[in-house]
């Protein structure tokens, strides 16, 4: 018997993940090529990179669940989480960690009258966030802190774009476009599939892609638009999809604007692809996102002196 084992750490999943994404969405194929015309989109060697290429990304933890006493003496749950987020500039002078990284620490709760936790290691800043009876409350508190989150991204993308004379740059987003889709030259790289987006025939051509080729470009039509390709990075061969990651820029681009950044991409996104000895989810994740994660997490704190912090201005208050 055959088979093929995806170098991703299962741990995180699949790199292939089953169950929709967006149900809803629709798909023009045509944005590049015809769909009758579809092959893999080789390098094409004419193409300039950016002098510079800014990874952003963000690391969250949950440091203690709580429960929040109200008024009227009822509890409602929360969480008290730590996050960061920063960017790594690759350019001639190396990699280096951009200015303005941001650190926070937030209460995520459903309690309406919450008021900020103040610990002798630091404060978390109160969120309230309305009850839904359609979402199970722990989830709804880790969506309100991916939030804030992708916020904190957005603020520490503005500050590295803003000490920066030169704009001959490439913003990389770790995850979807959406949010950042209005910031300047900005792509987001999604590491896993969780939507057959293409049809049959059209999908057929992705595990013919060899490291450094590309998907023609398309446009996803659902709950929200975007221009997006497949491209493979460098890998050793076996599953069909390995080291495969879609690629997303805003869906205000023209198709010709689209097409060249995705011919940008080709030429940038393989130098950082990560090796298995090195990252667990490798290629996908790219050098600098992973330096940056390890970055981000030691900014964080020590978790341990966080948690007991919090239990002692609970058993203080």
């Amino acid at each position: 018997m055959k088979f093929s084992v995806d170098p991703w750490d299962p741990s995180y999943g699949t790199s292939l993940d089953s169950g929709p994404e967006e149900p809803a969405a629709d798909v023009d194929a045509g944005v590049e090529v015809a769909p009758s015309a579809w092959a893999p989109v080789p390098l094409d060697p004419s193409v300039e990179p950016p002098s510079a290429v800014l990874f952003v990304d963000g690391v969250r933890r949950v440091d203690a669940q709580v429960w929040v006493g109200g008024s009227d003496g009822a509890a409602a749950p929360g969480l008290c989480a730590s996050y960061a987020a920063g960017v790594v500039c690759c350019c001639a002078d190396g990699a280096h960690l951009e200015s303005g990284v941001v650190v926070r620490r937030g209460l995520f709760t459903t309690a309406p009258d919450a008021v900020d936790v103040v610990t002798g290691a630091g404060a978390y800043r109160a969120t309230s966030t309305p009850d839904r009876p359609d979402v199970a409350p722990m989830q709804l508190l880790s969506l309100a802190l991916q939030r804030d989150l992708a916020e904190a991204e957005l603020v520490a993308a503005g500050t590295a774009r803003d000490g920066r004379s030169d704009t001959d740059d490439l913003l990389v987003v770790d995850g979807p476009v959406r949010g950042s889709q209005d910031l300047p030259r900005v792509i987001g790289v999604v590491k896993t599939h969780r939507s057959d987006y293409l049809p049959s025939e059209l999908a057929a051509v992705v595990p013919r892609l060899r490291a450094g080729e590309r998907t023609p470009v398309f446009r996803i039509v659902g709950s929200w638009e975007r221009h997006t390709w497949y491209l493979r990075l460098p890998c050793p061969p076996g599953a069909p999809w390995a080291g495969v990651v879609r690629v997303e820029c805003s869906a205000t681009l023209s198709p010709d604007a689209a097409v060249r950044t995705a011919a940008v991409t080709q030429r940038v996104l393989p130098r950082f692809a990560s090796v298995s000895y090195k990252d667990s989810r490798a290629p996908q994740n790219l050098y600098p996102i992973g330096g940056l994660e390890r970055e981000l997490r030691r900014r964080l704190g020590d978790s341990a002196l966080l948690y007991r912090a919090l239990r002692r201005a609970a058993s203080d208050g």
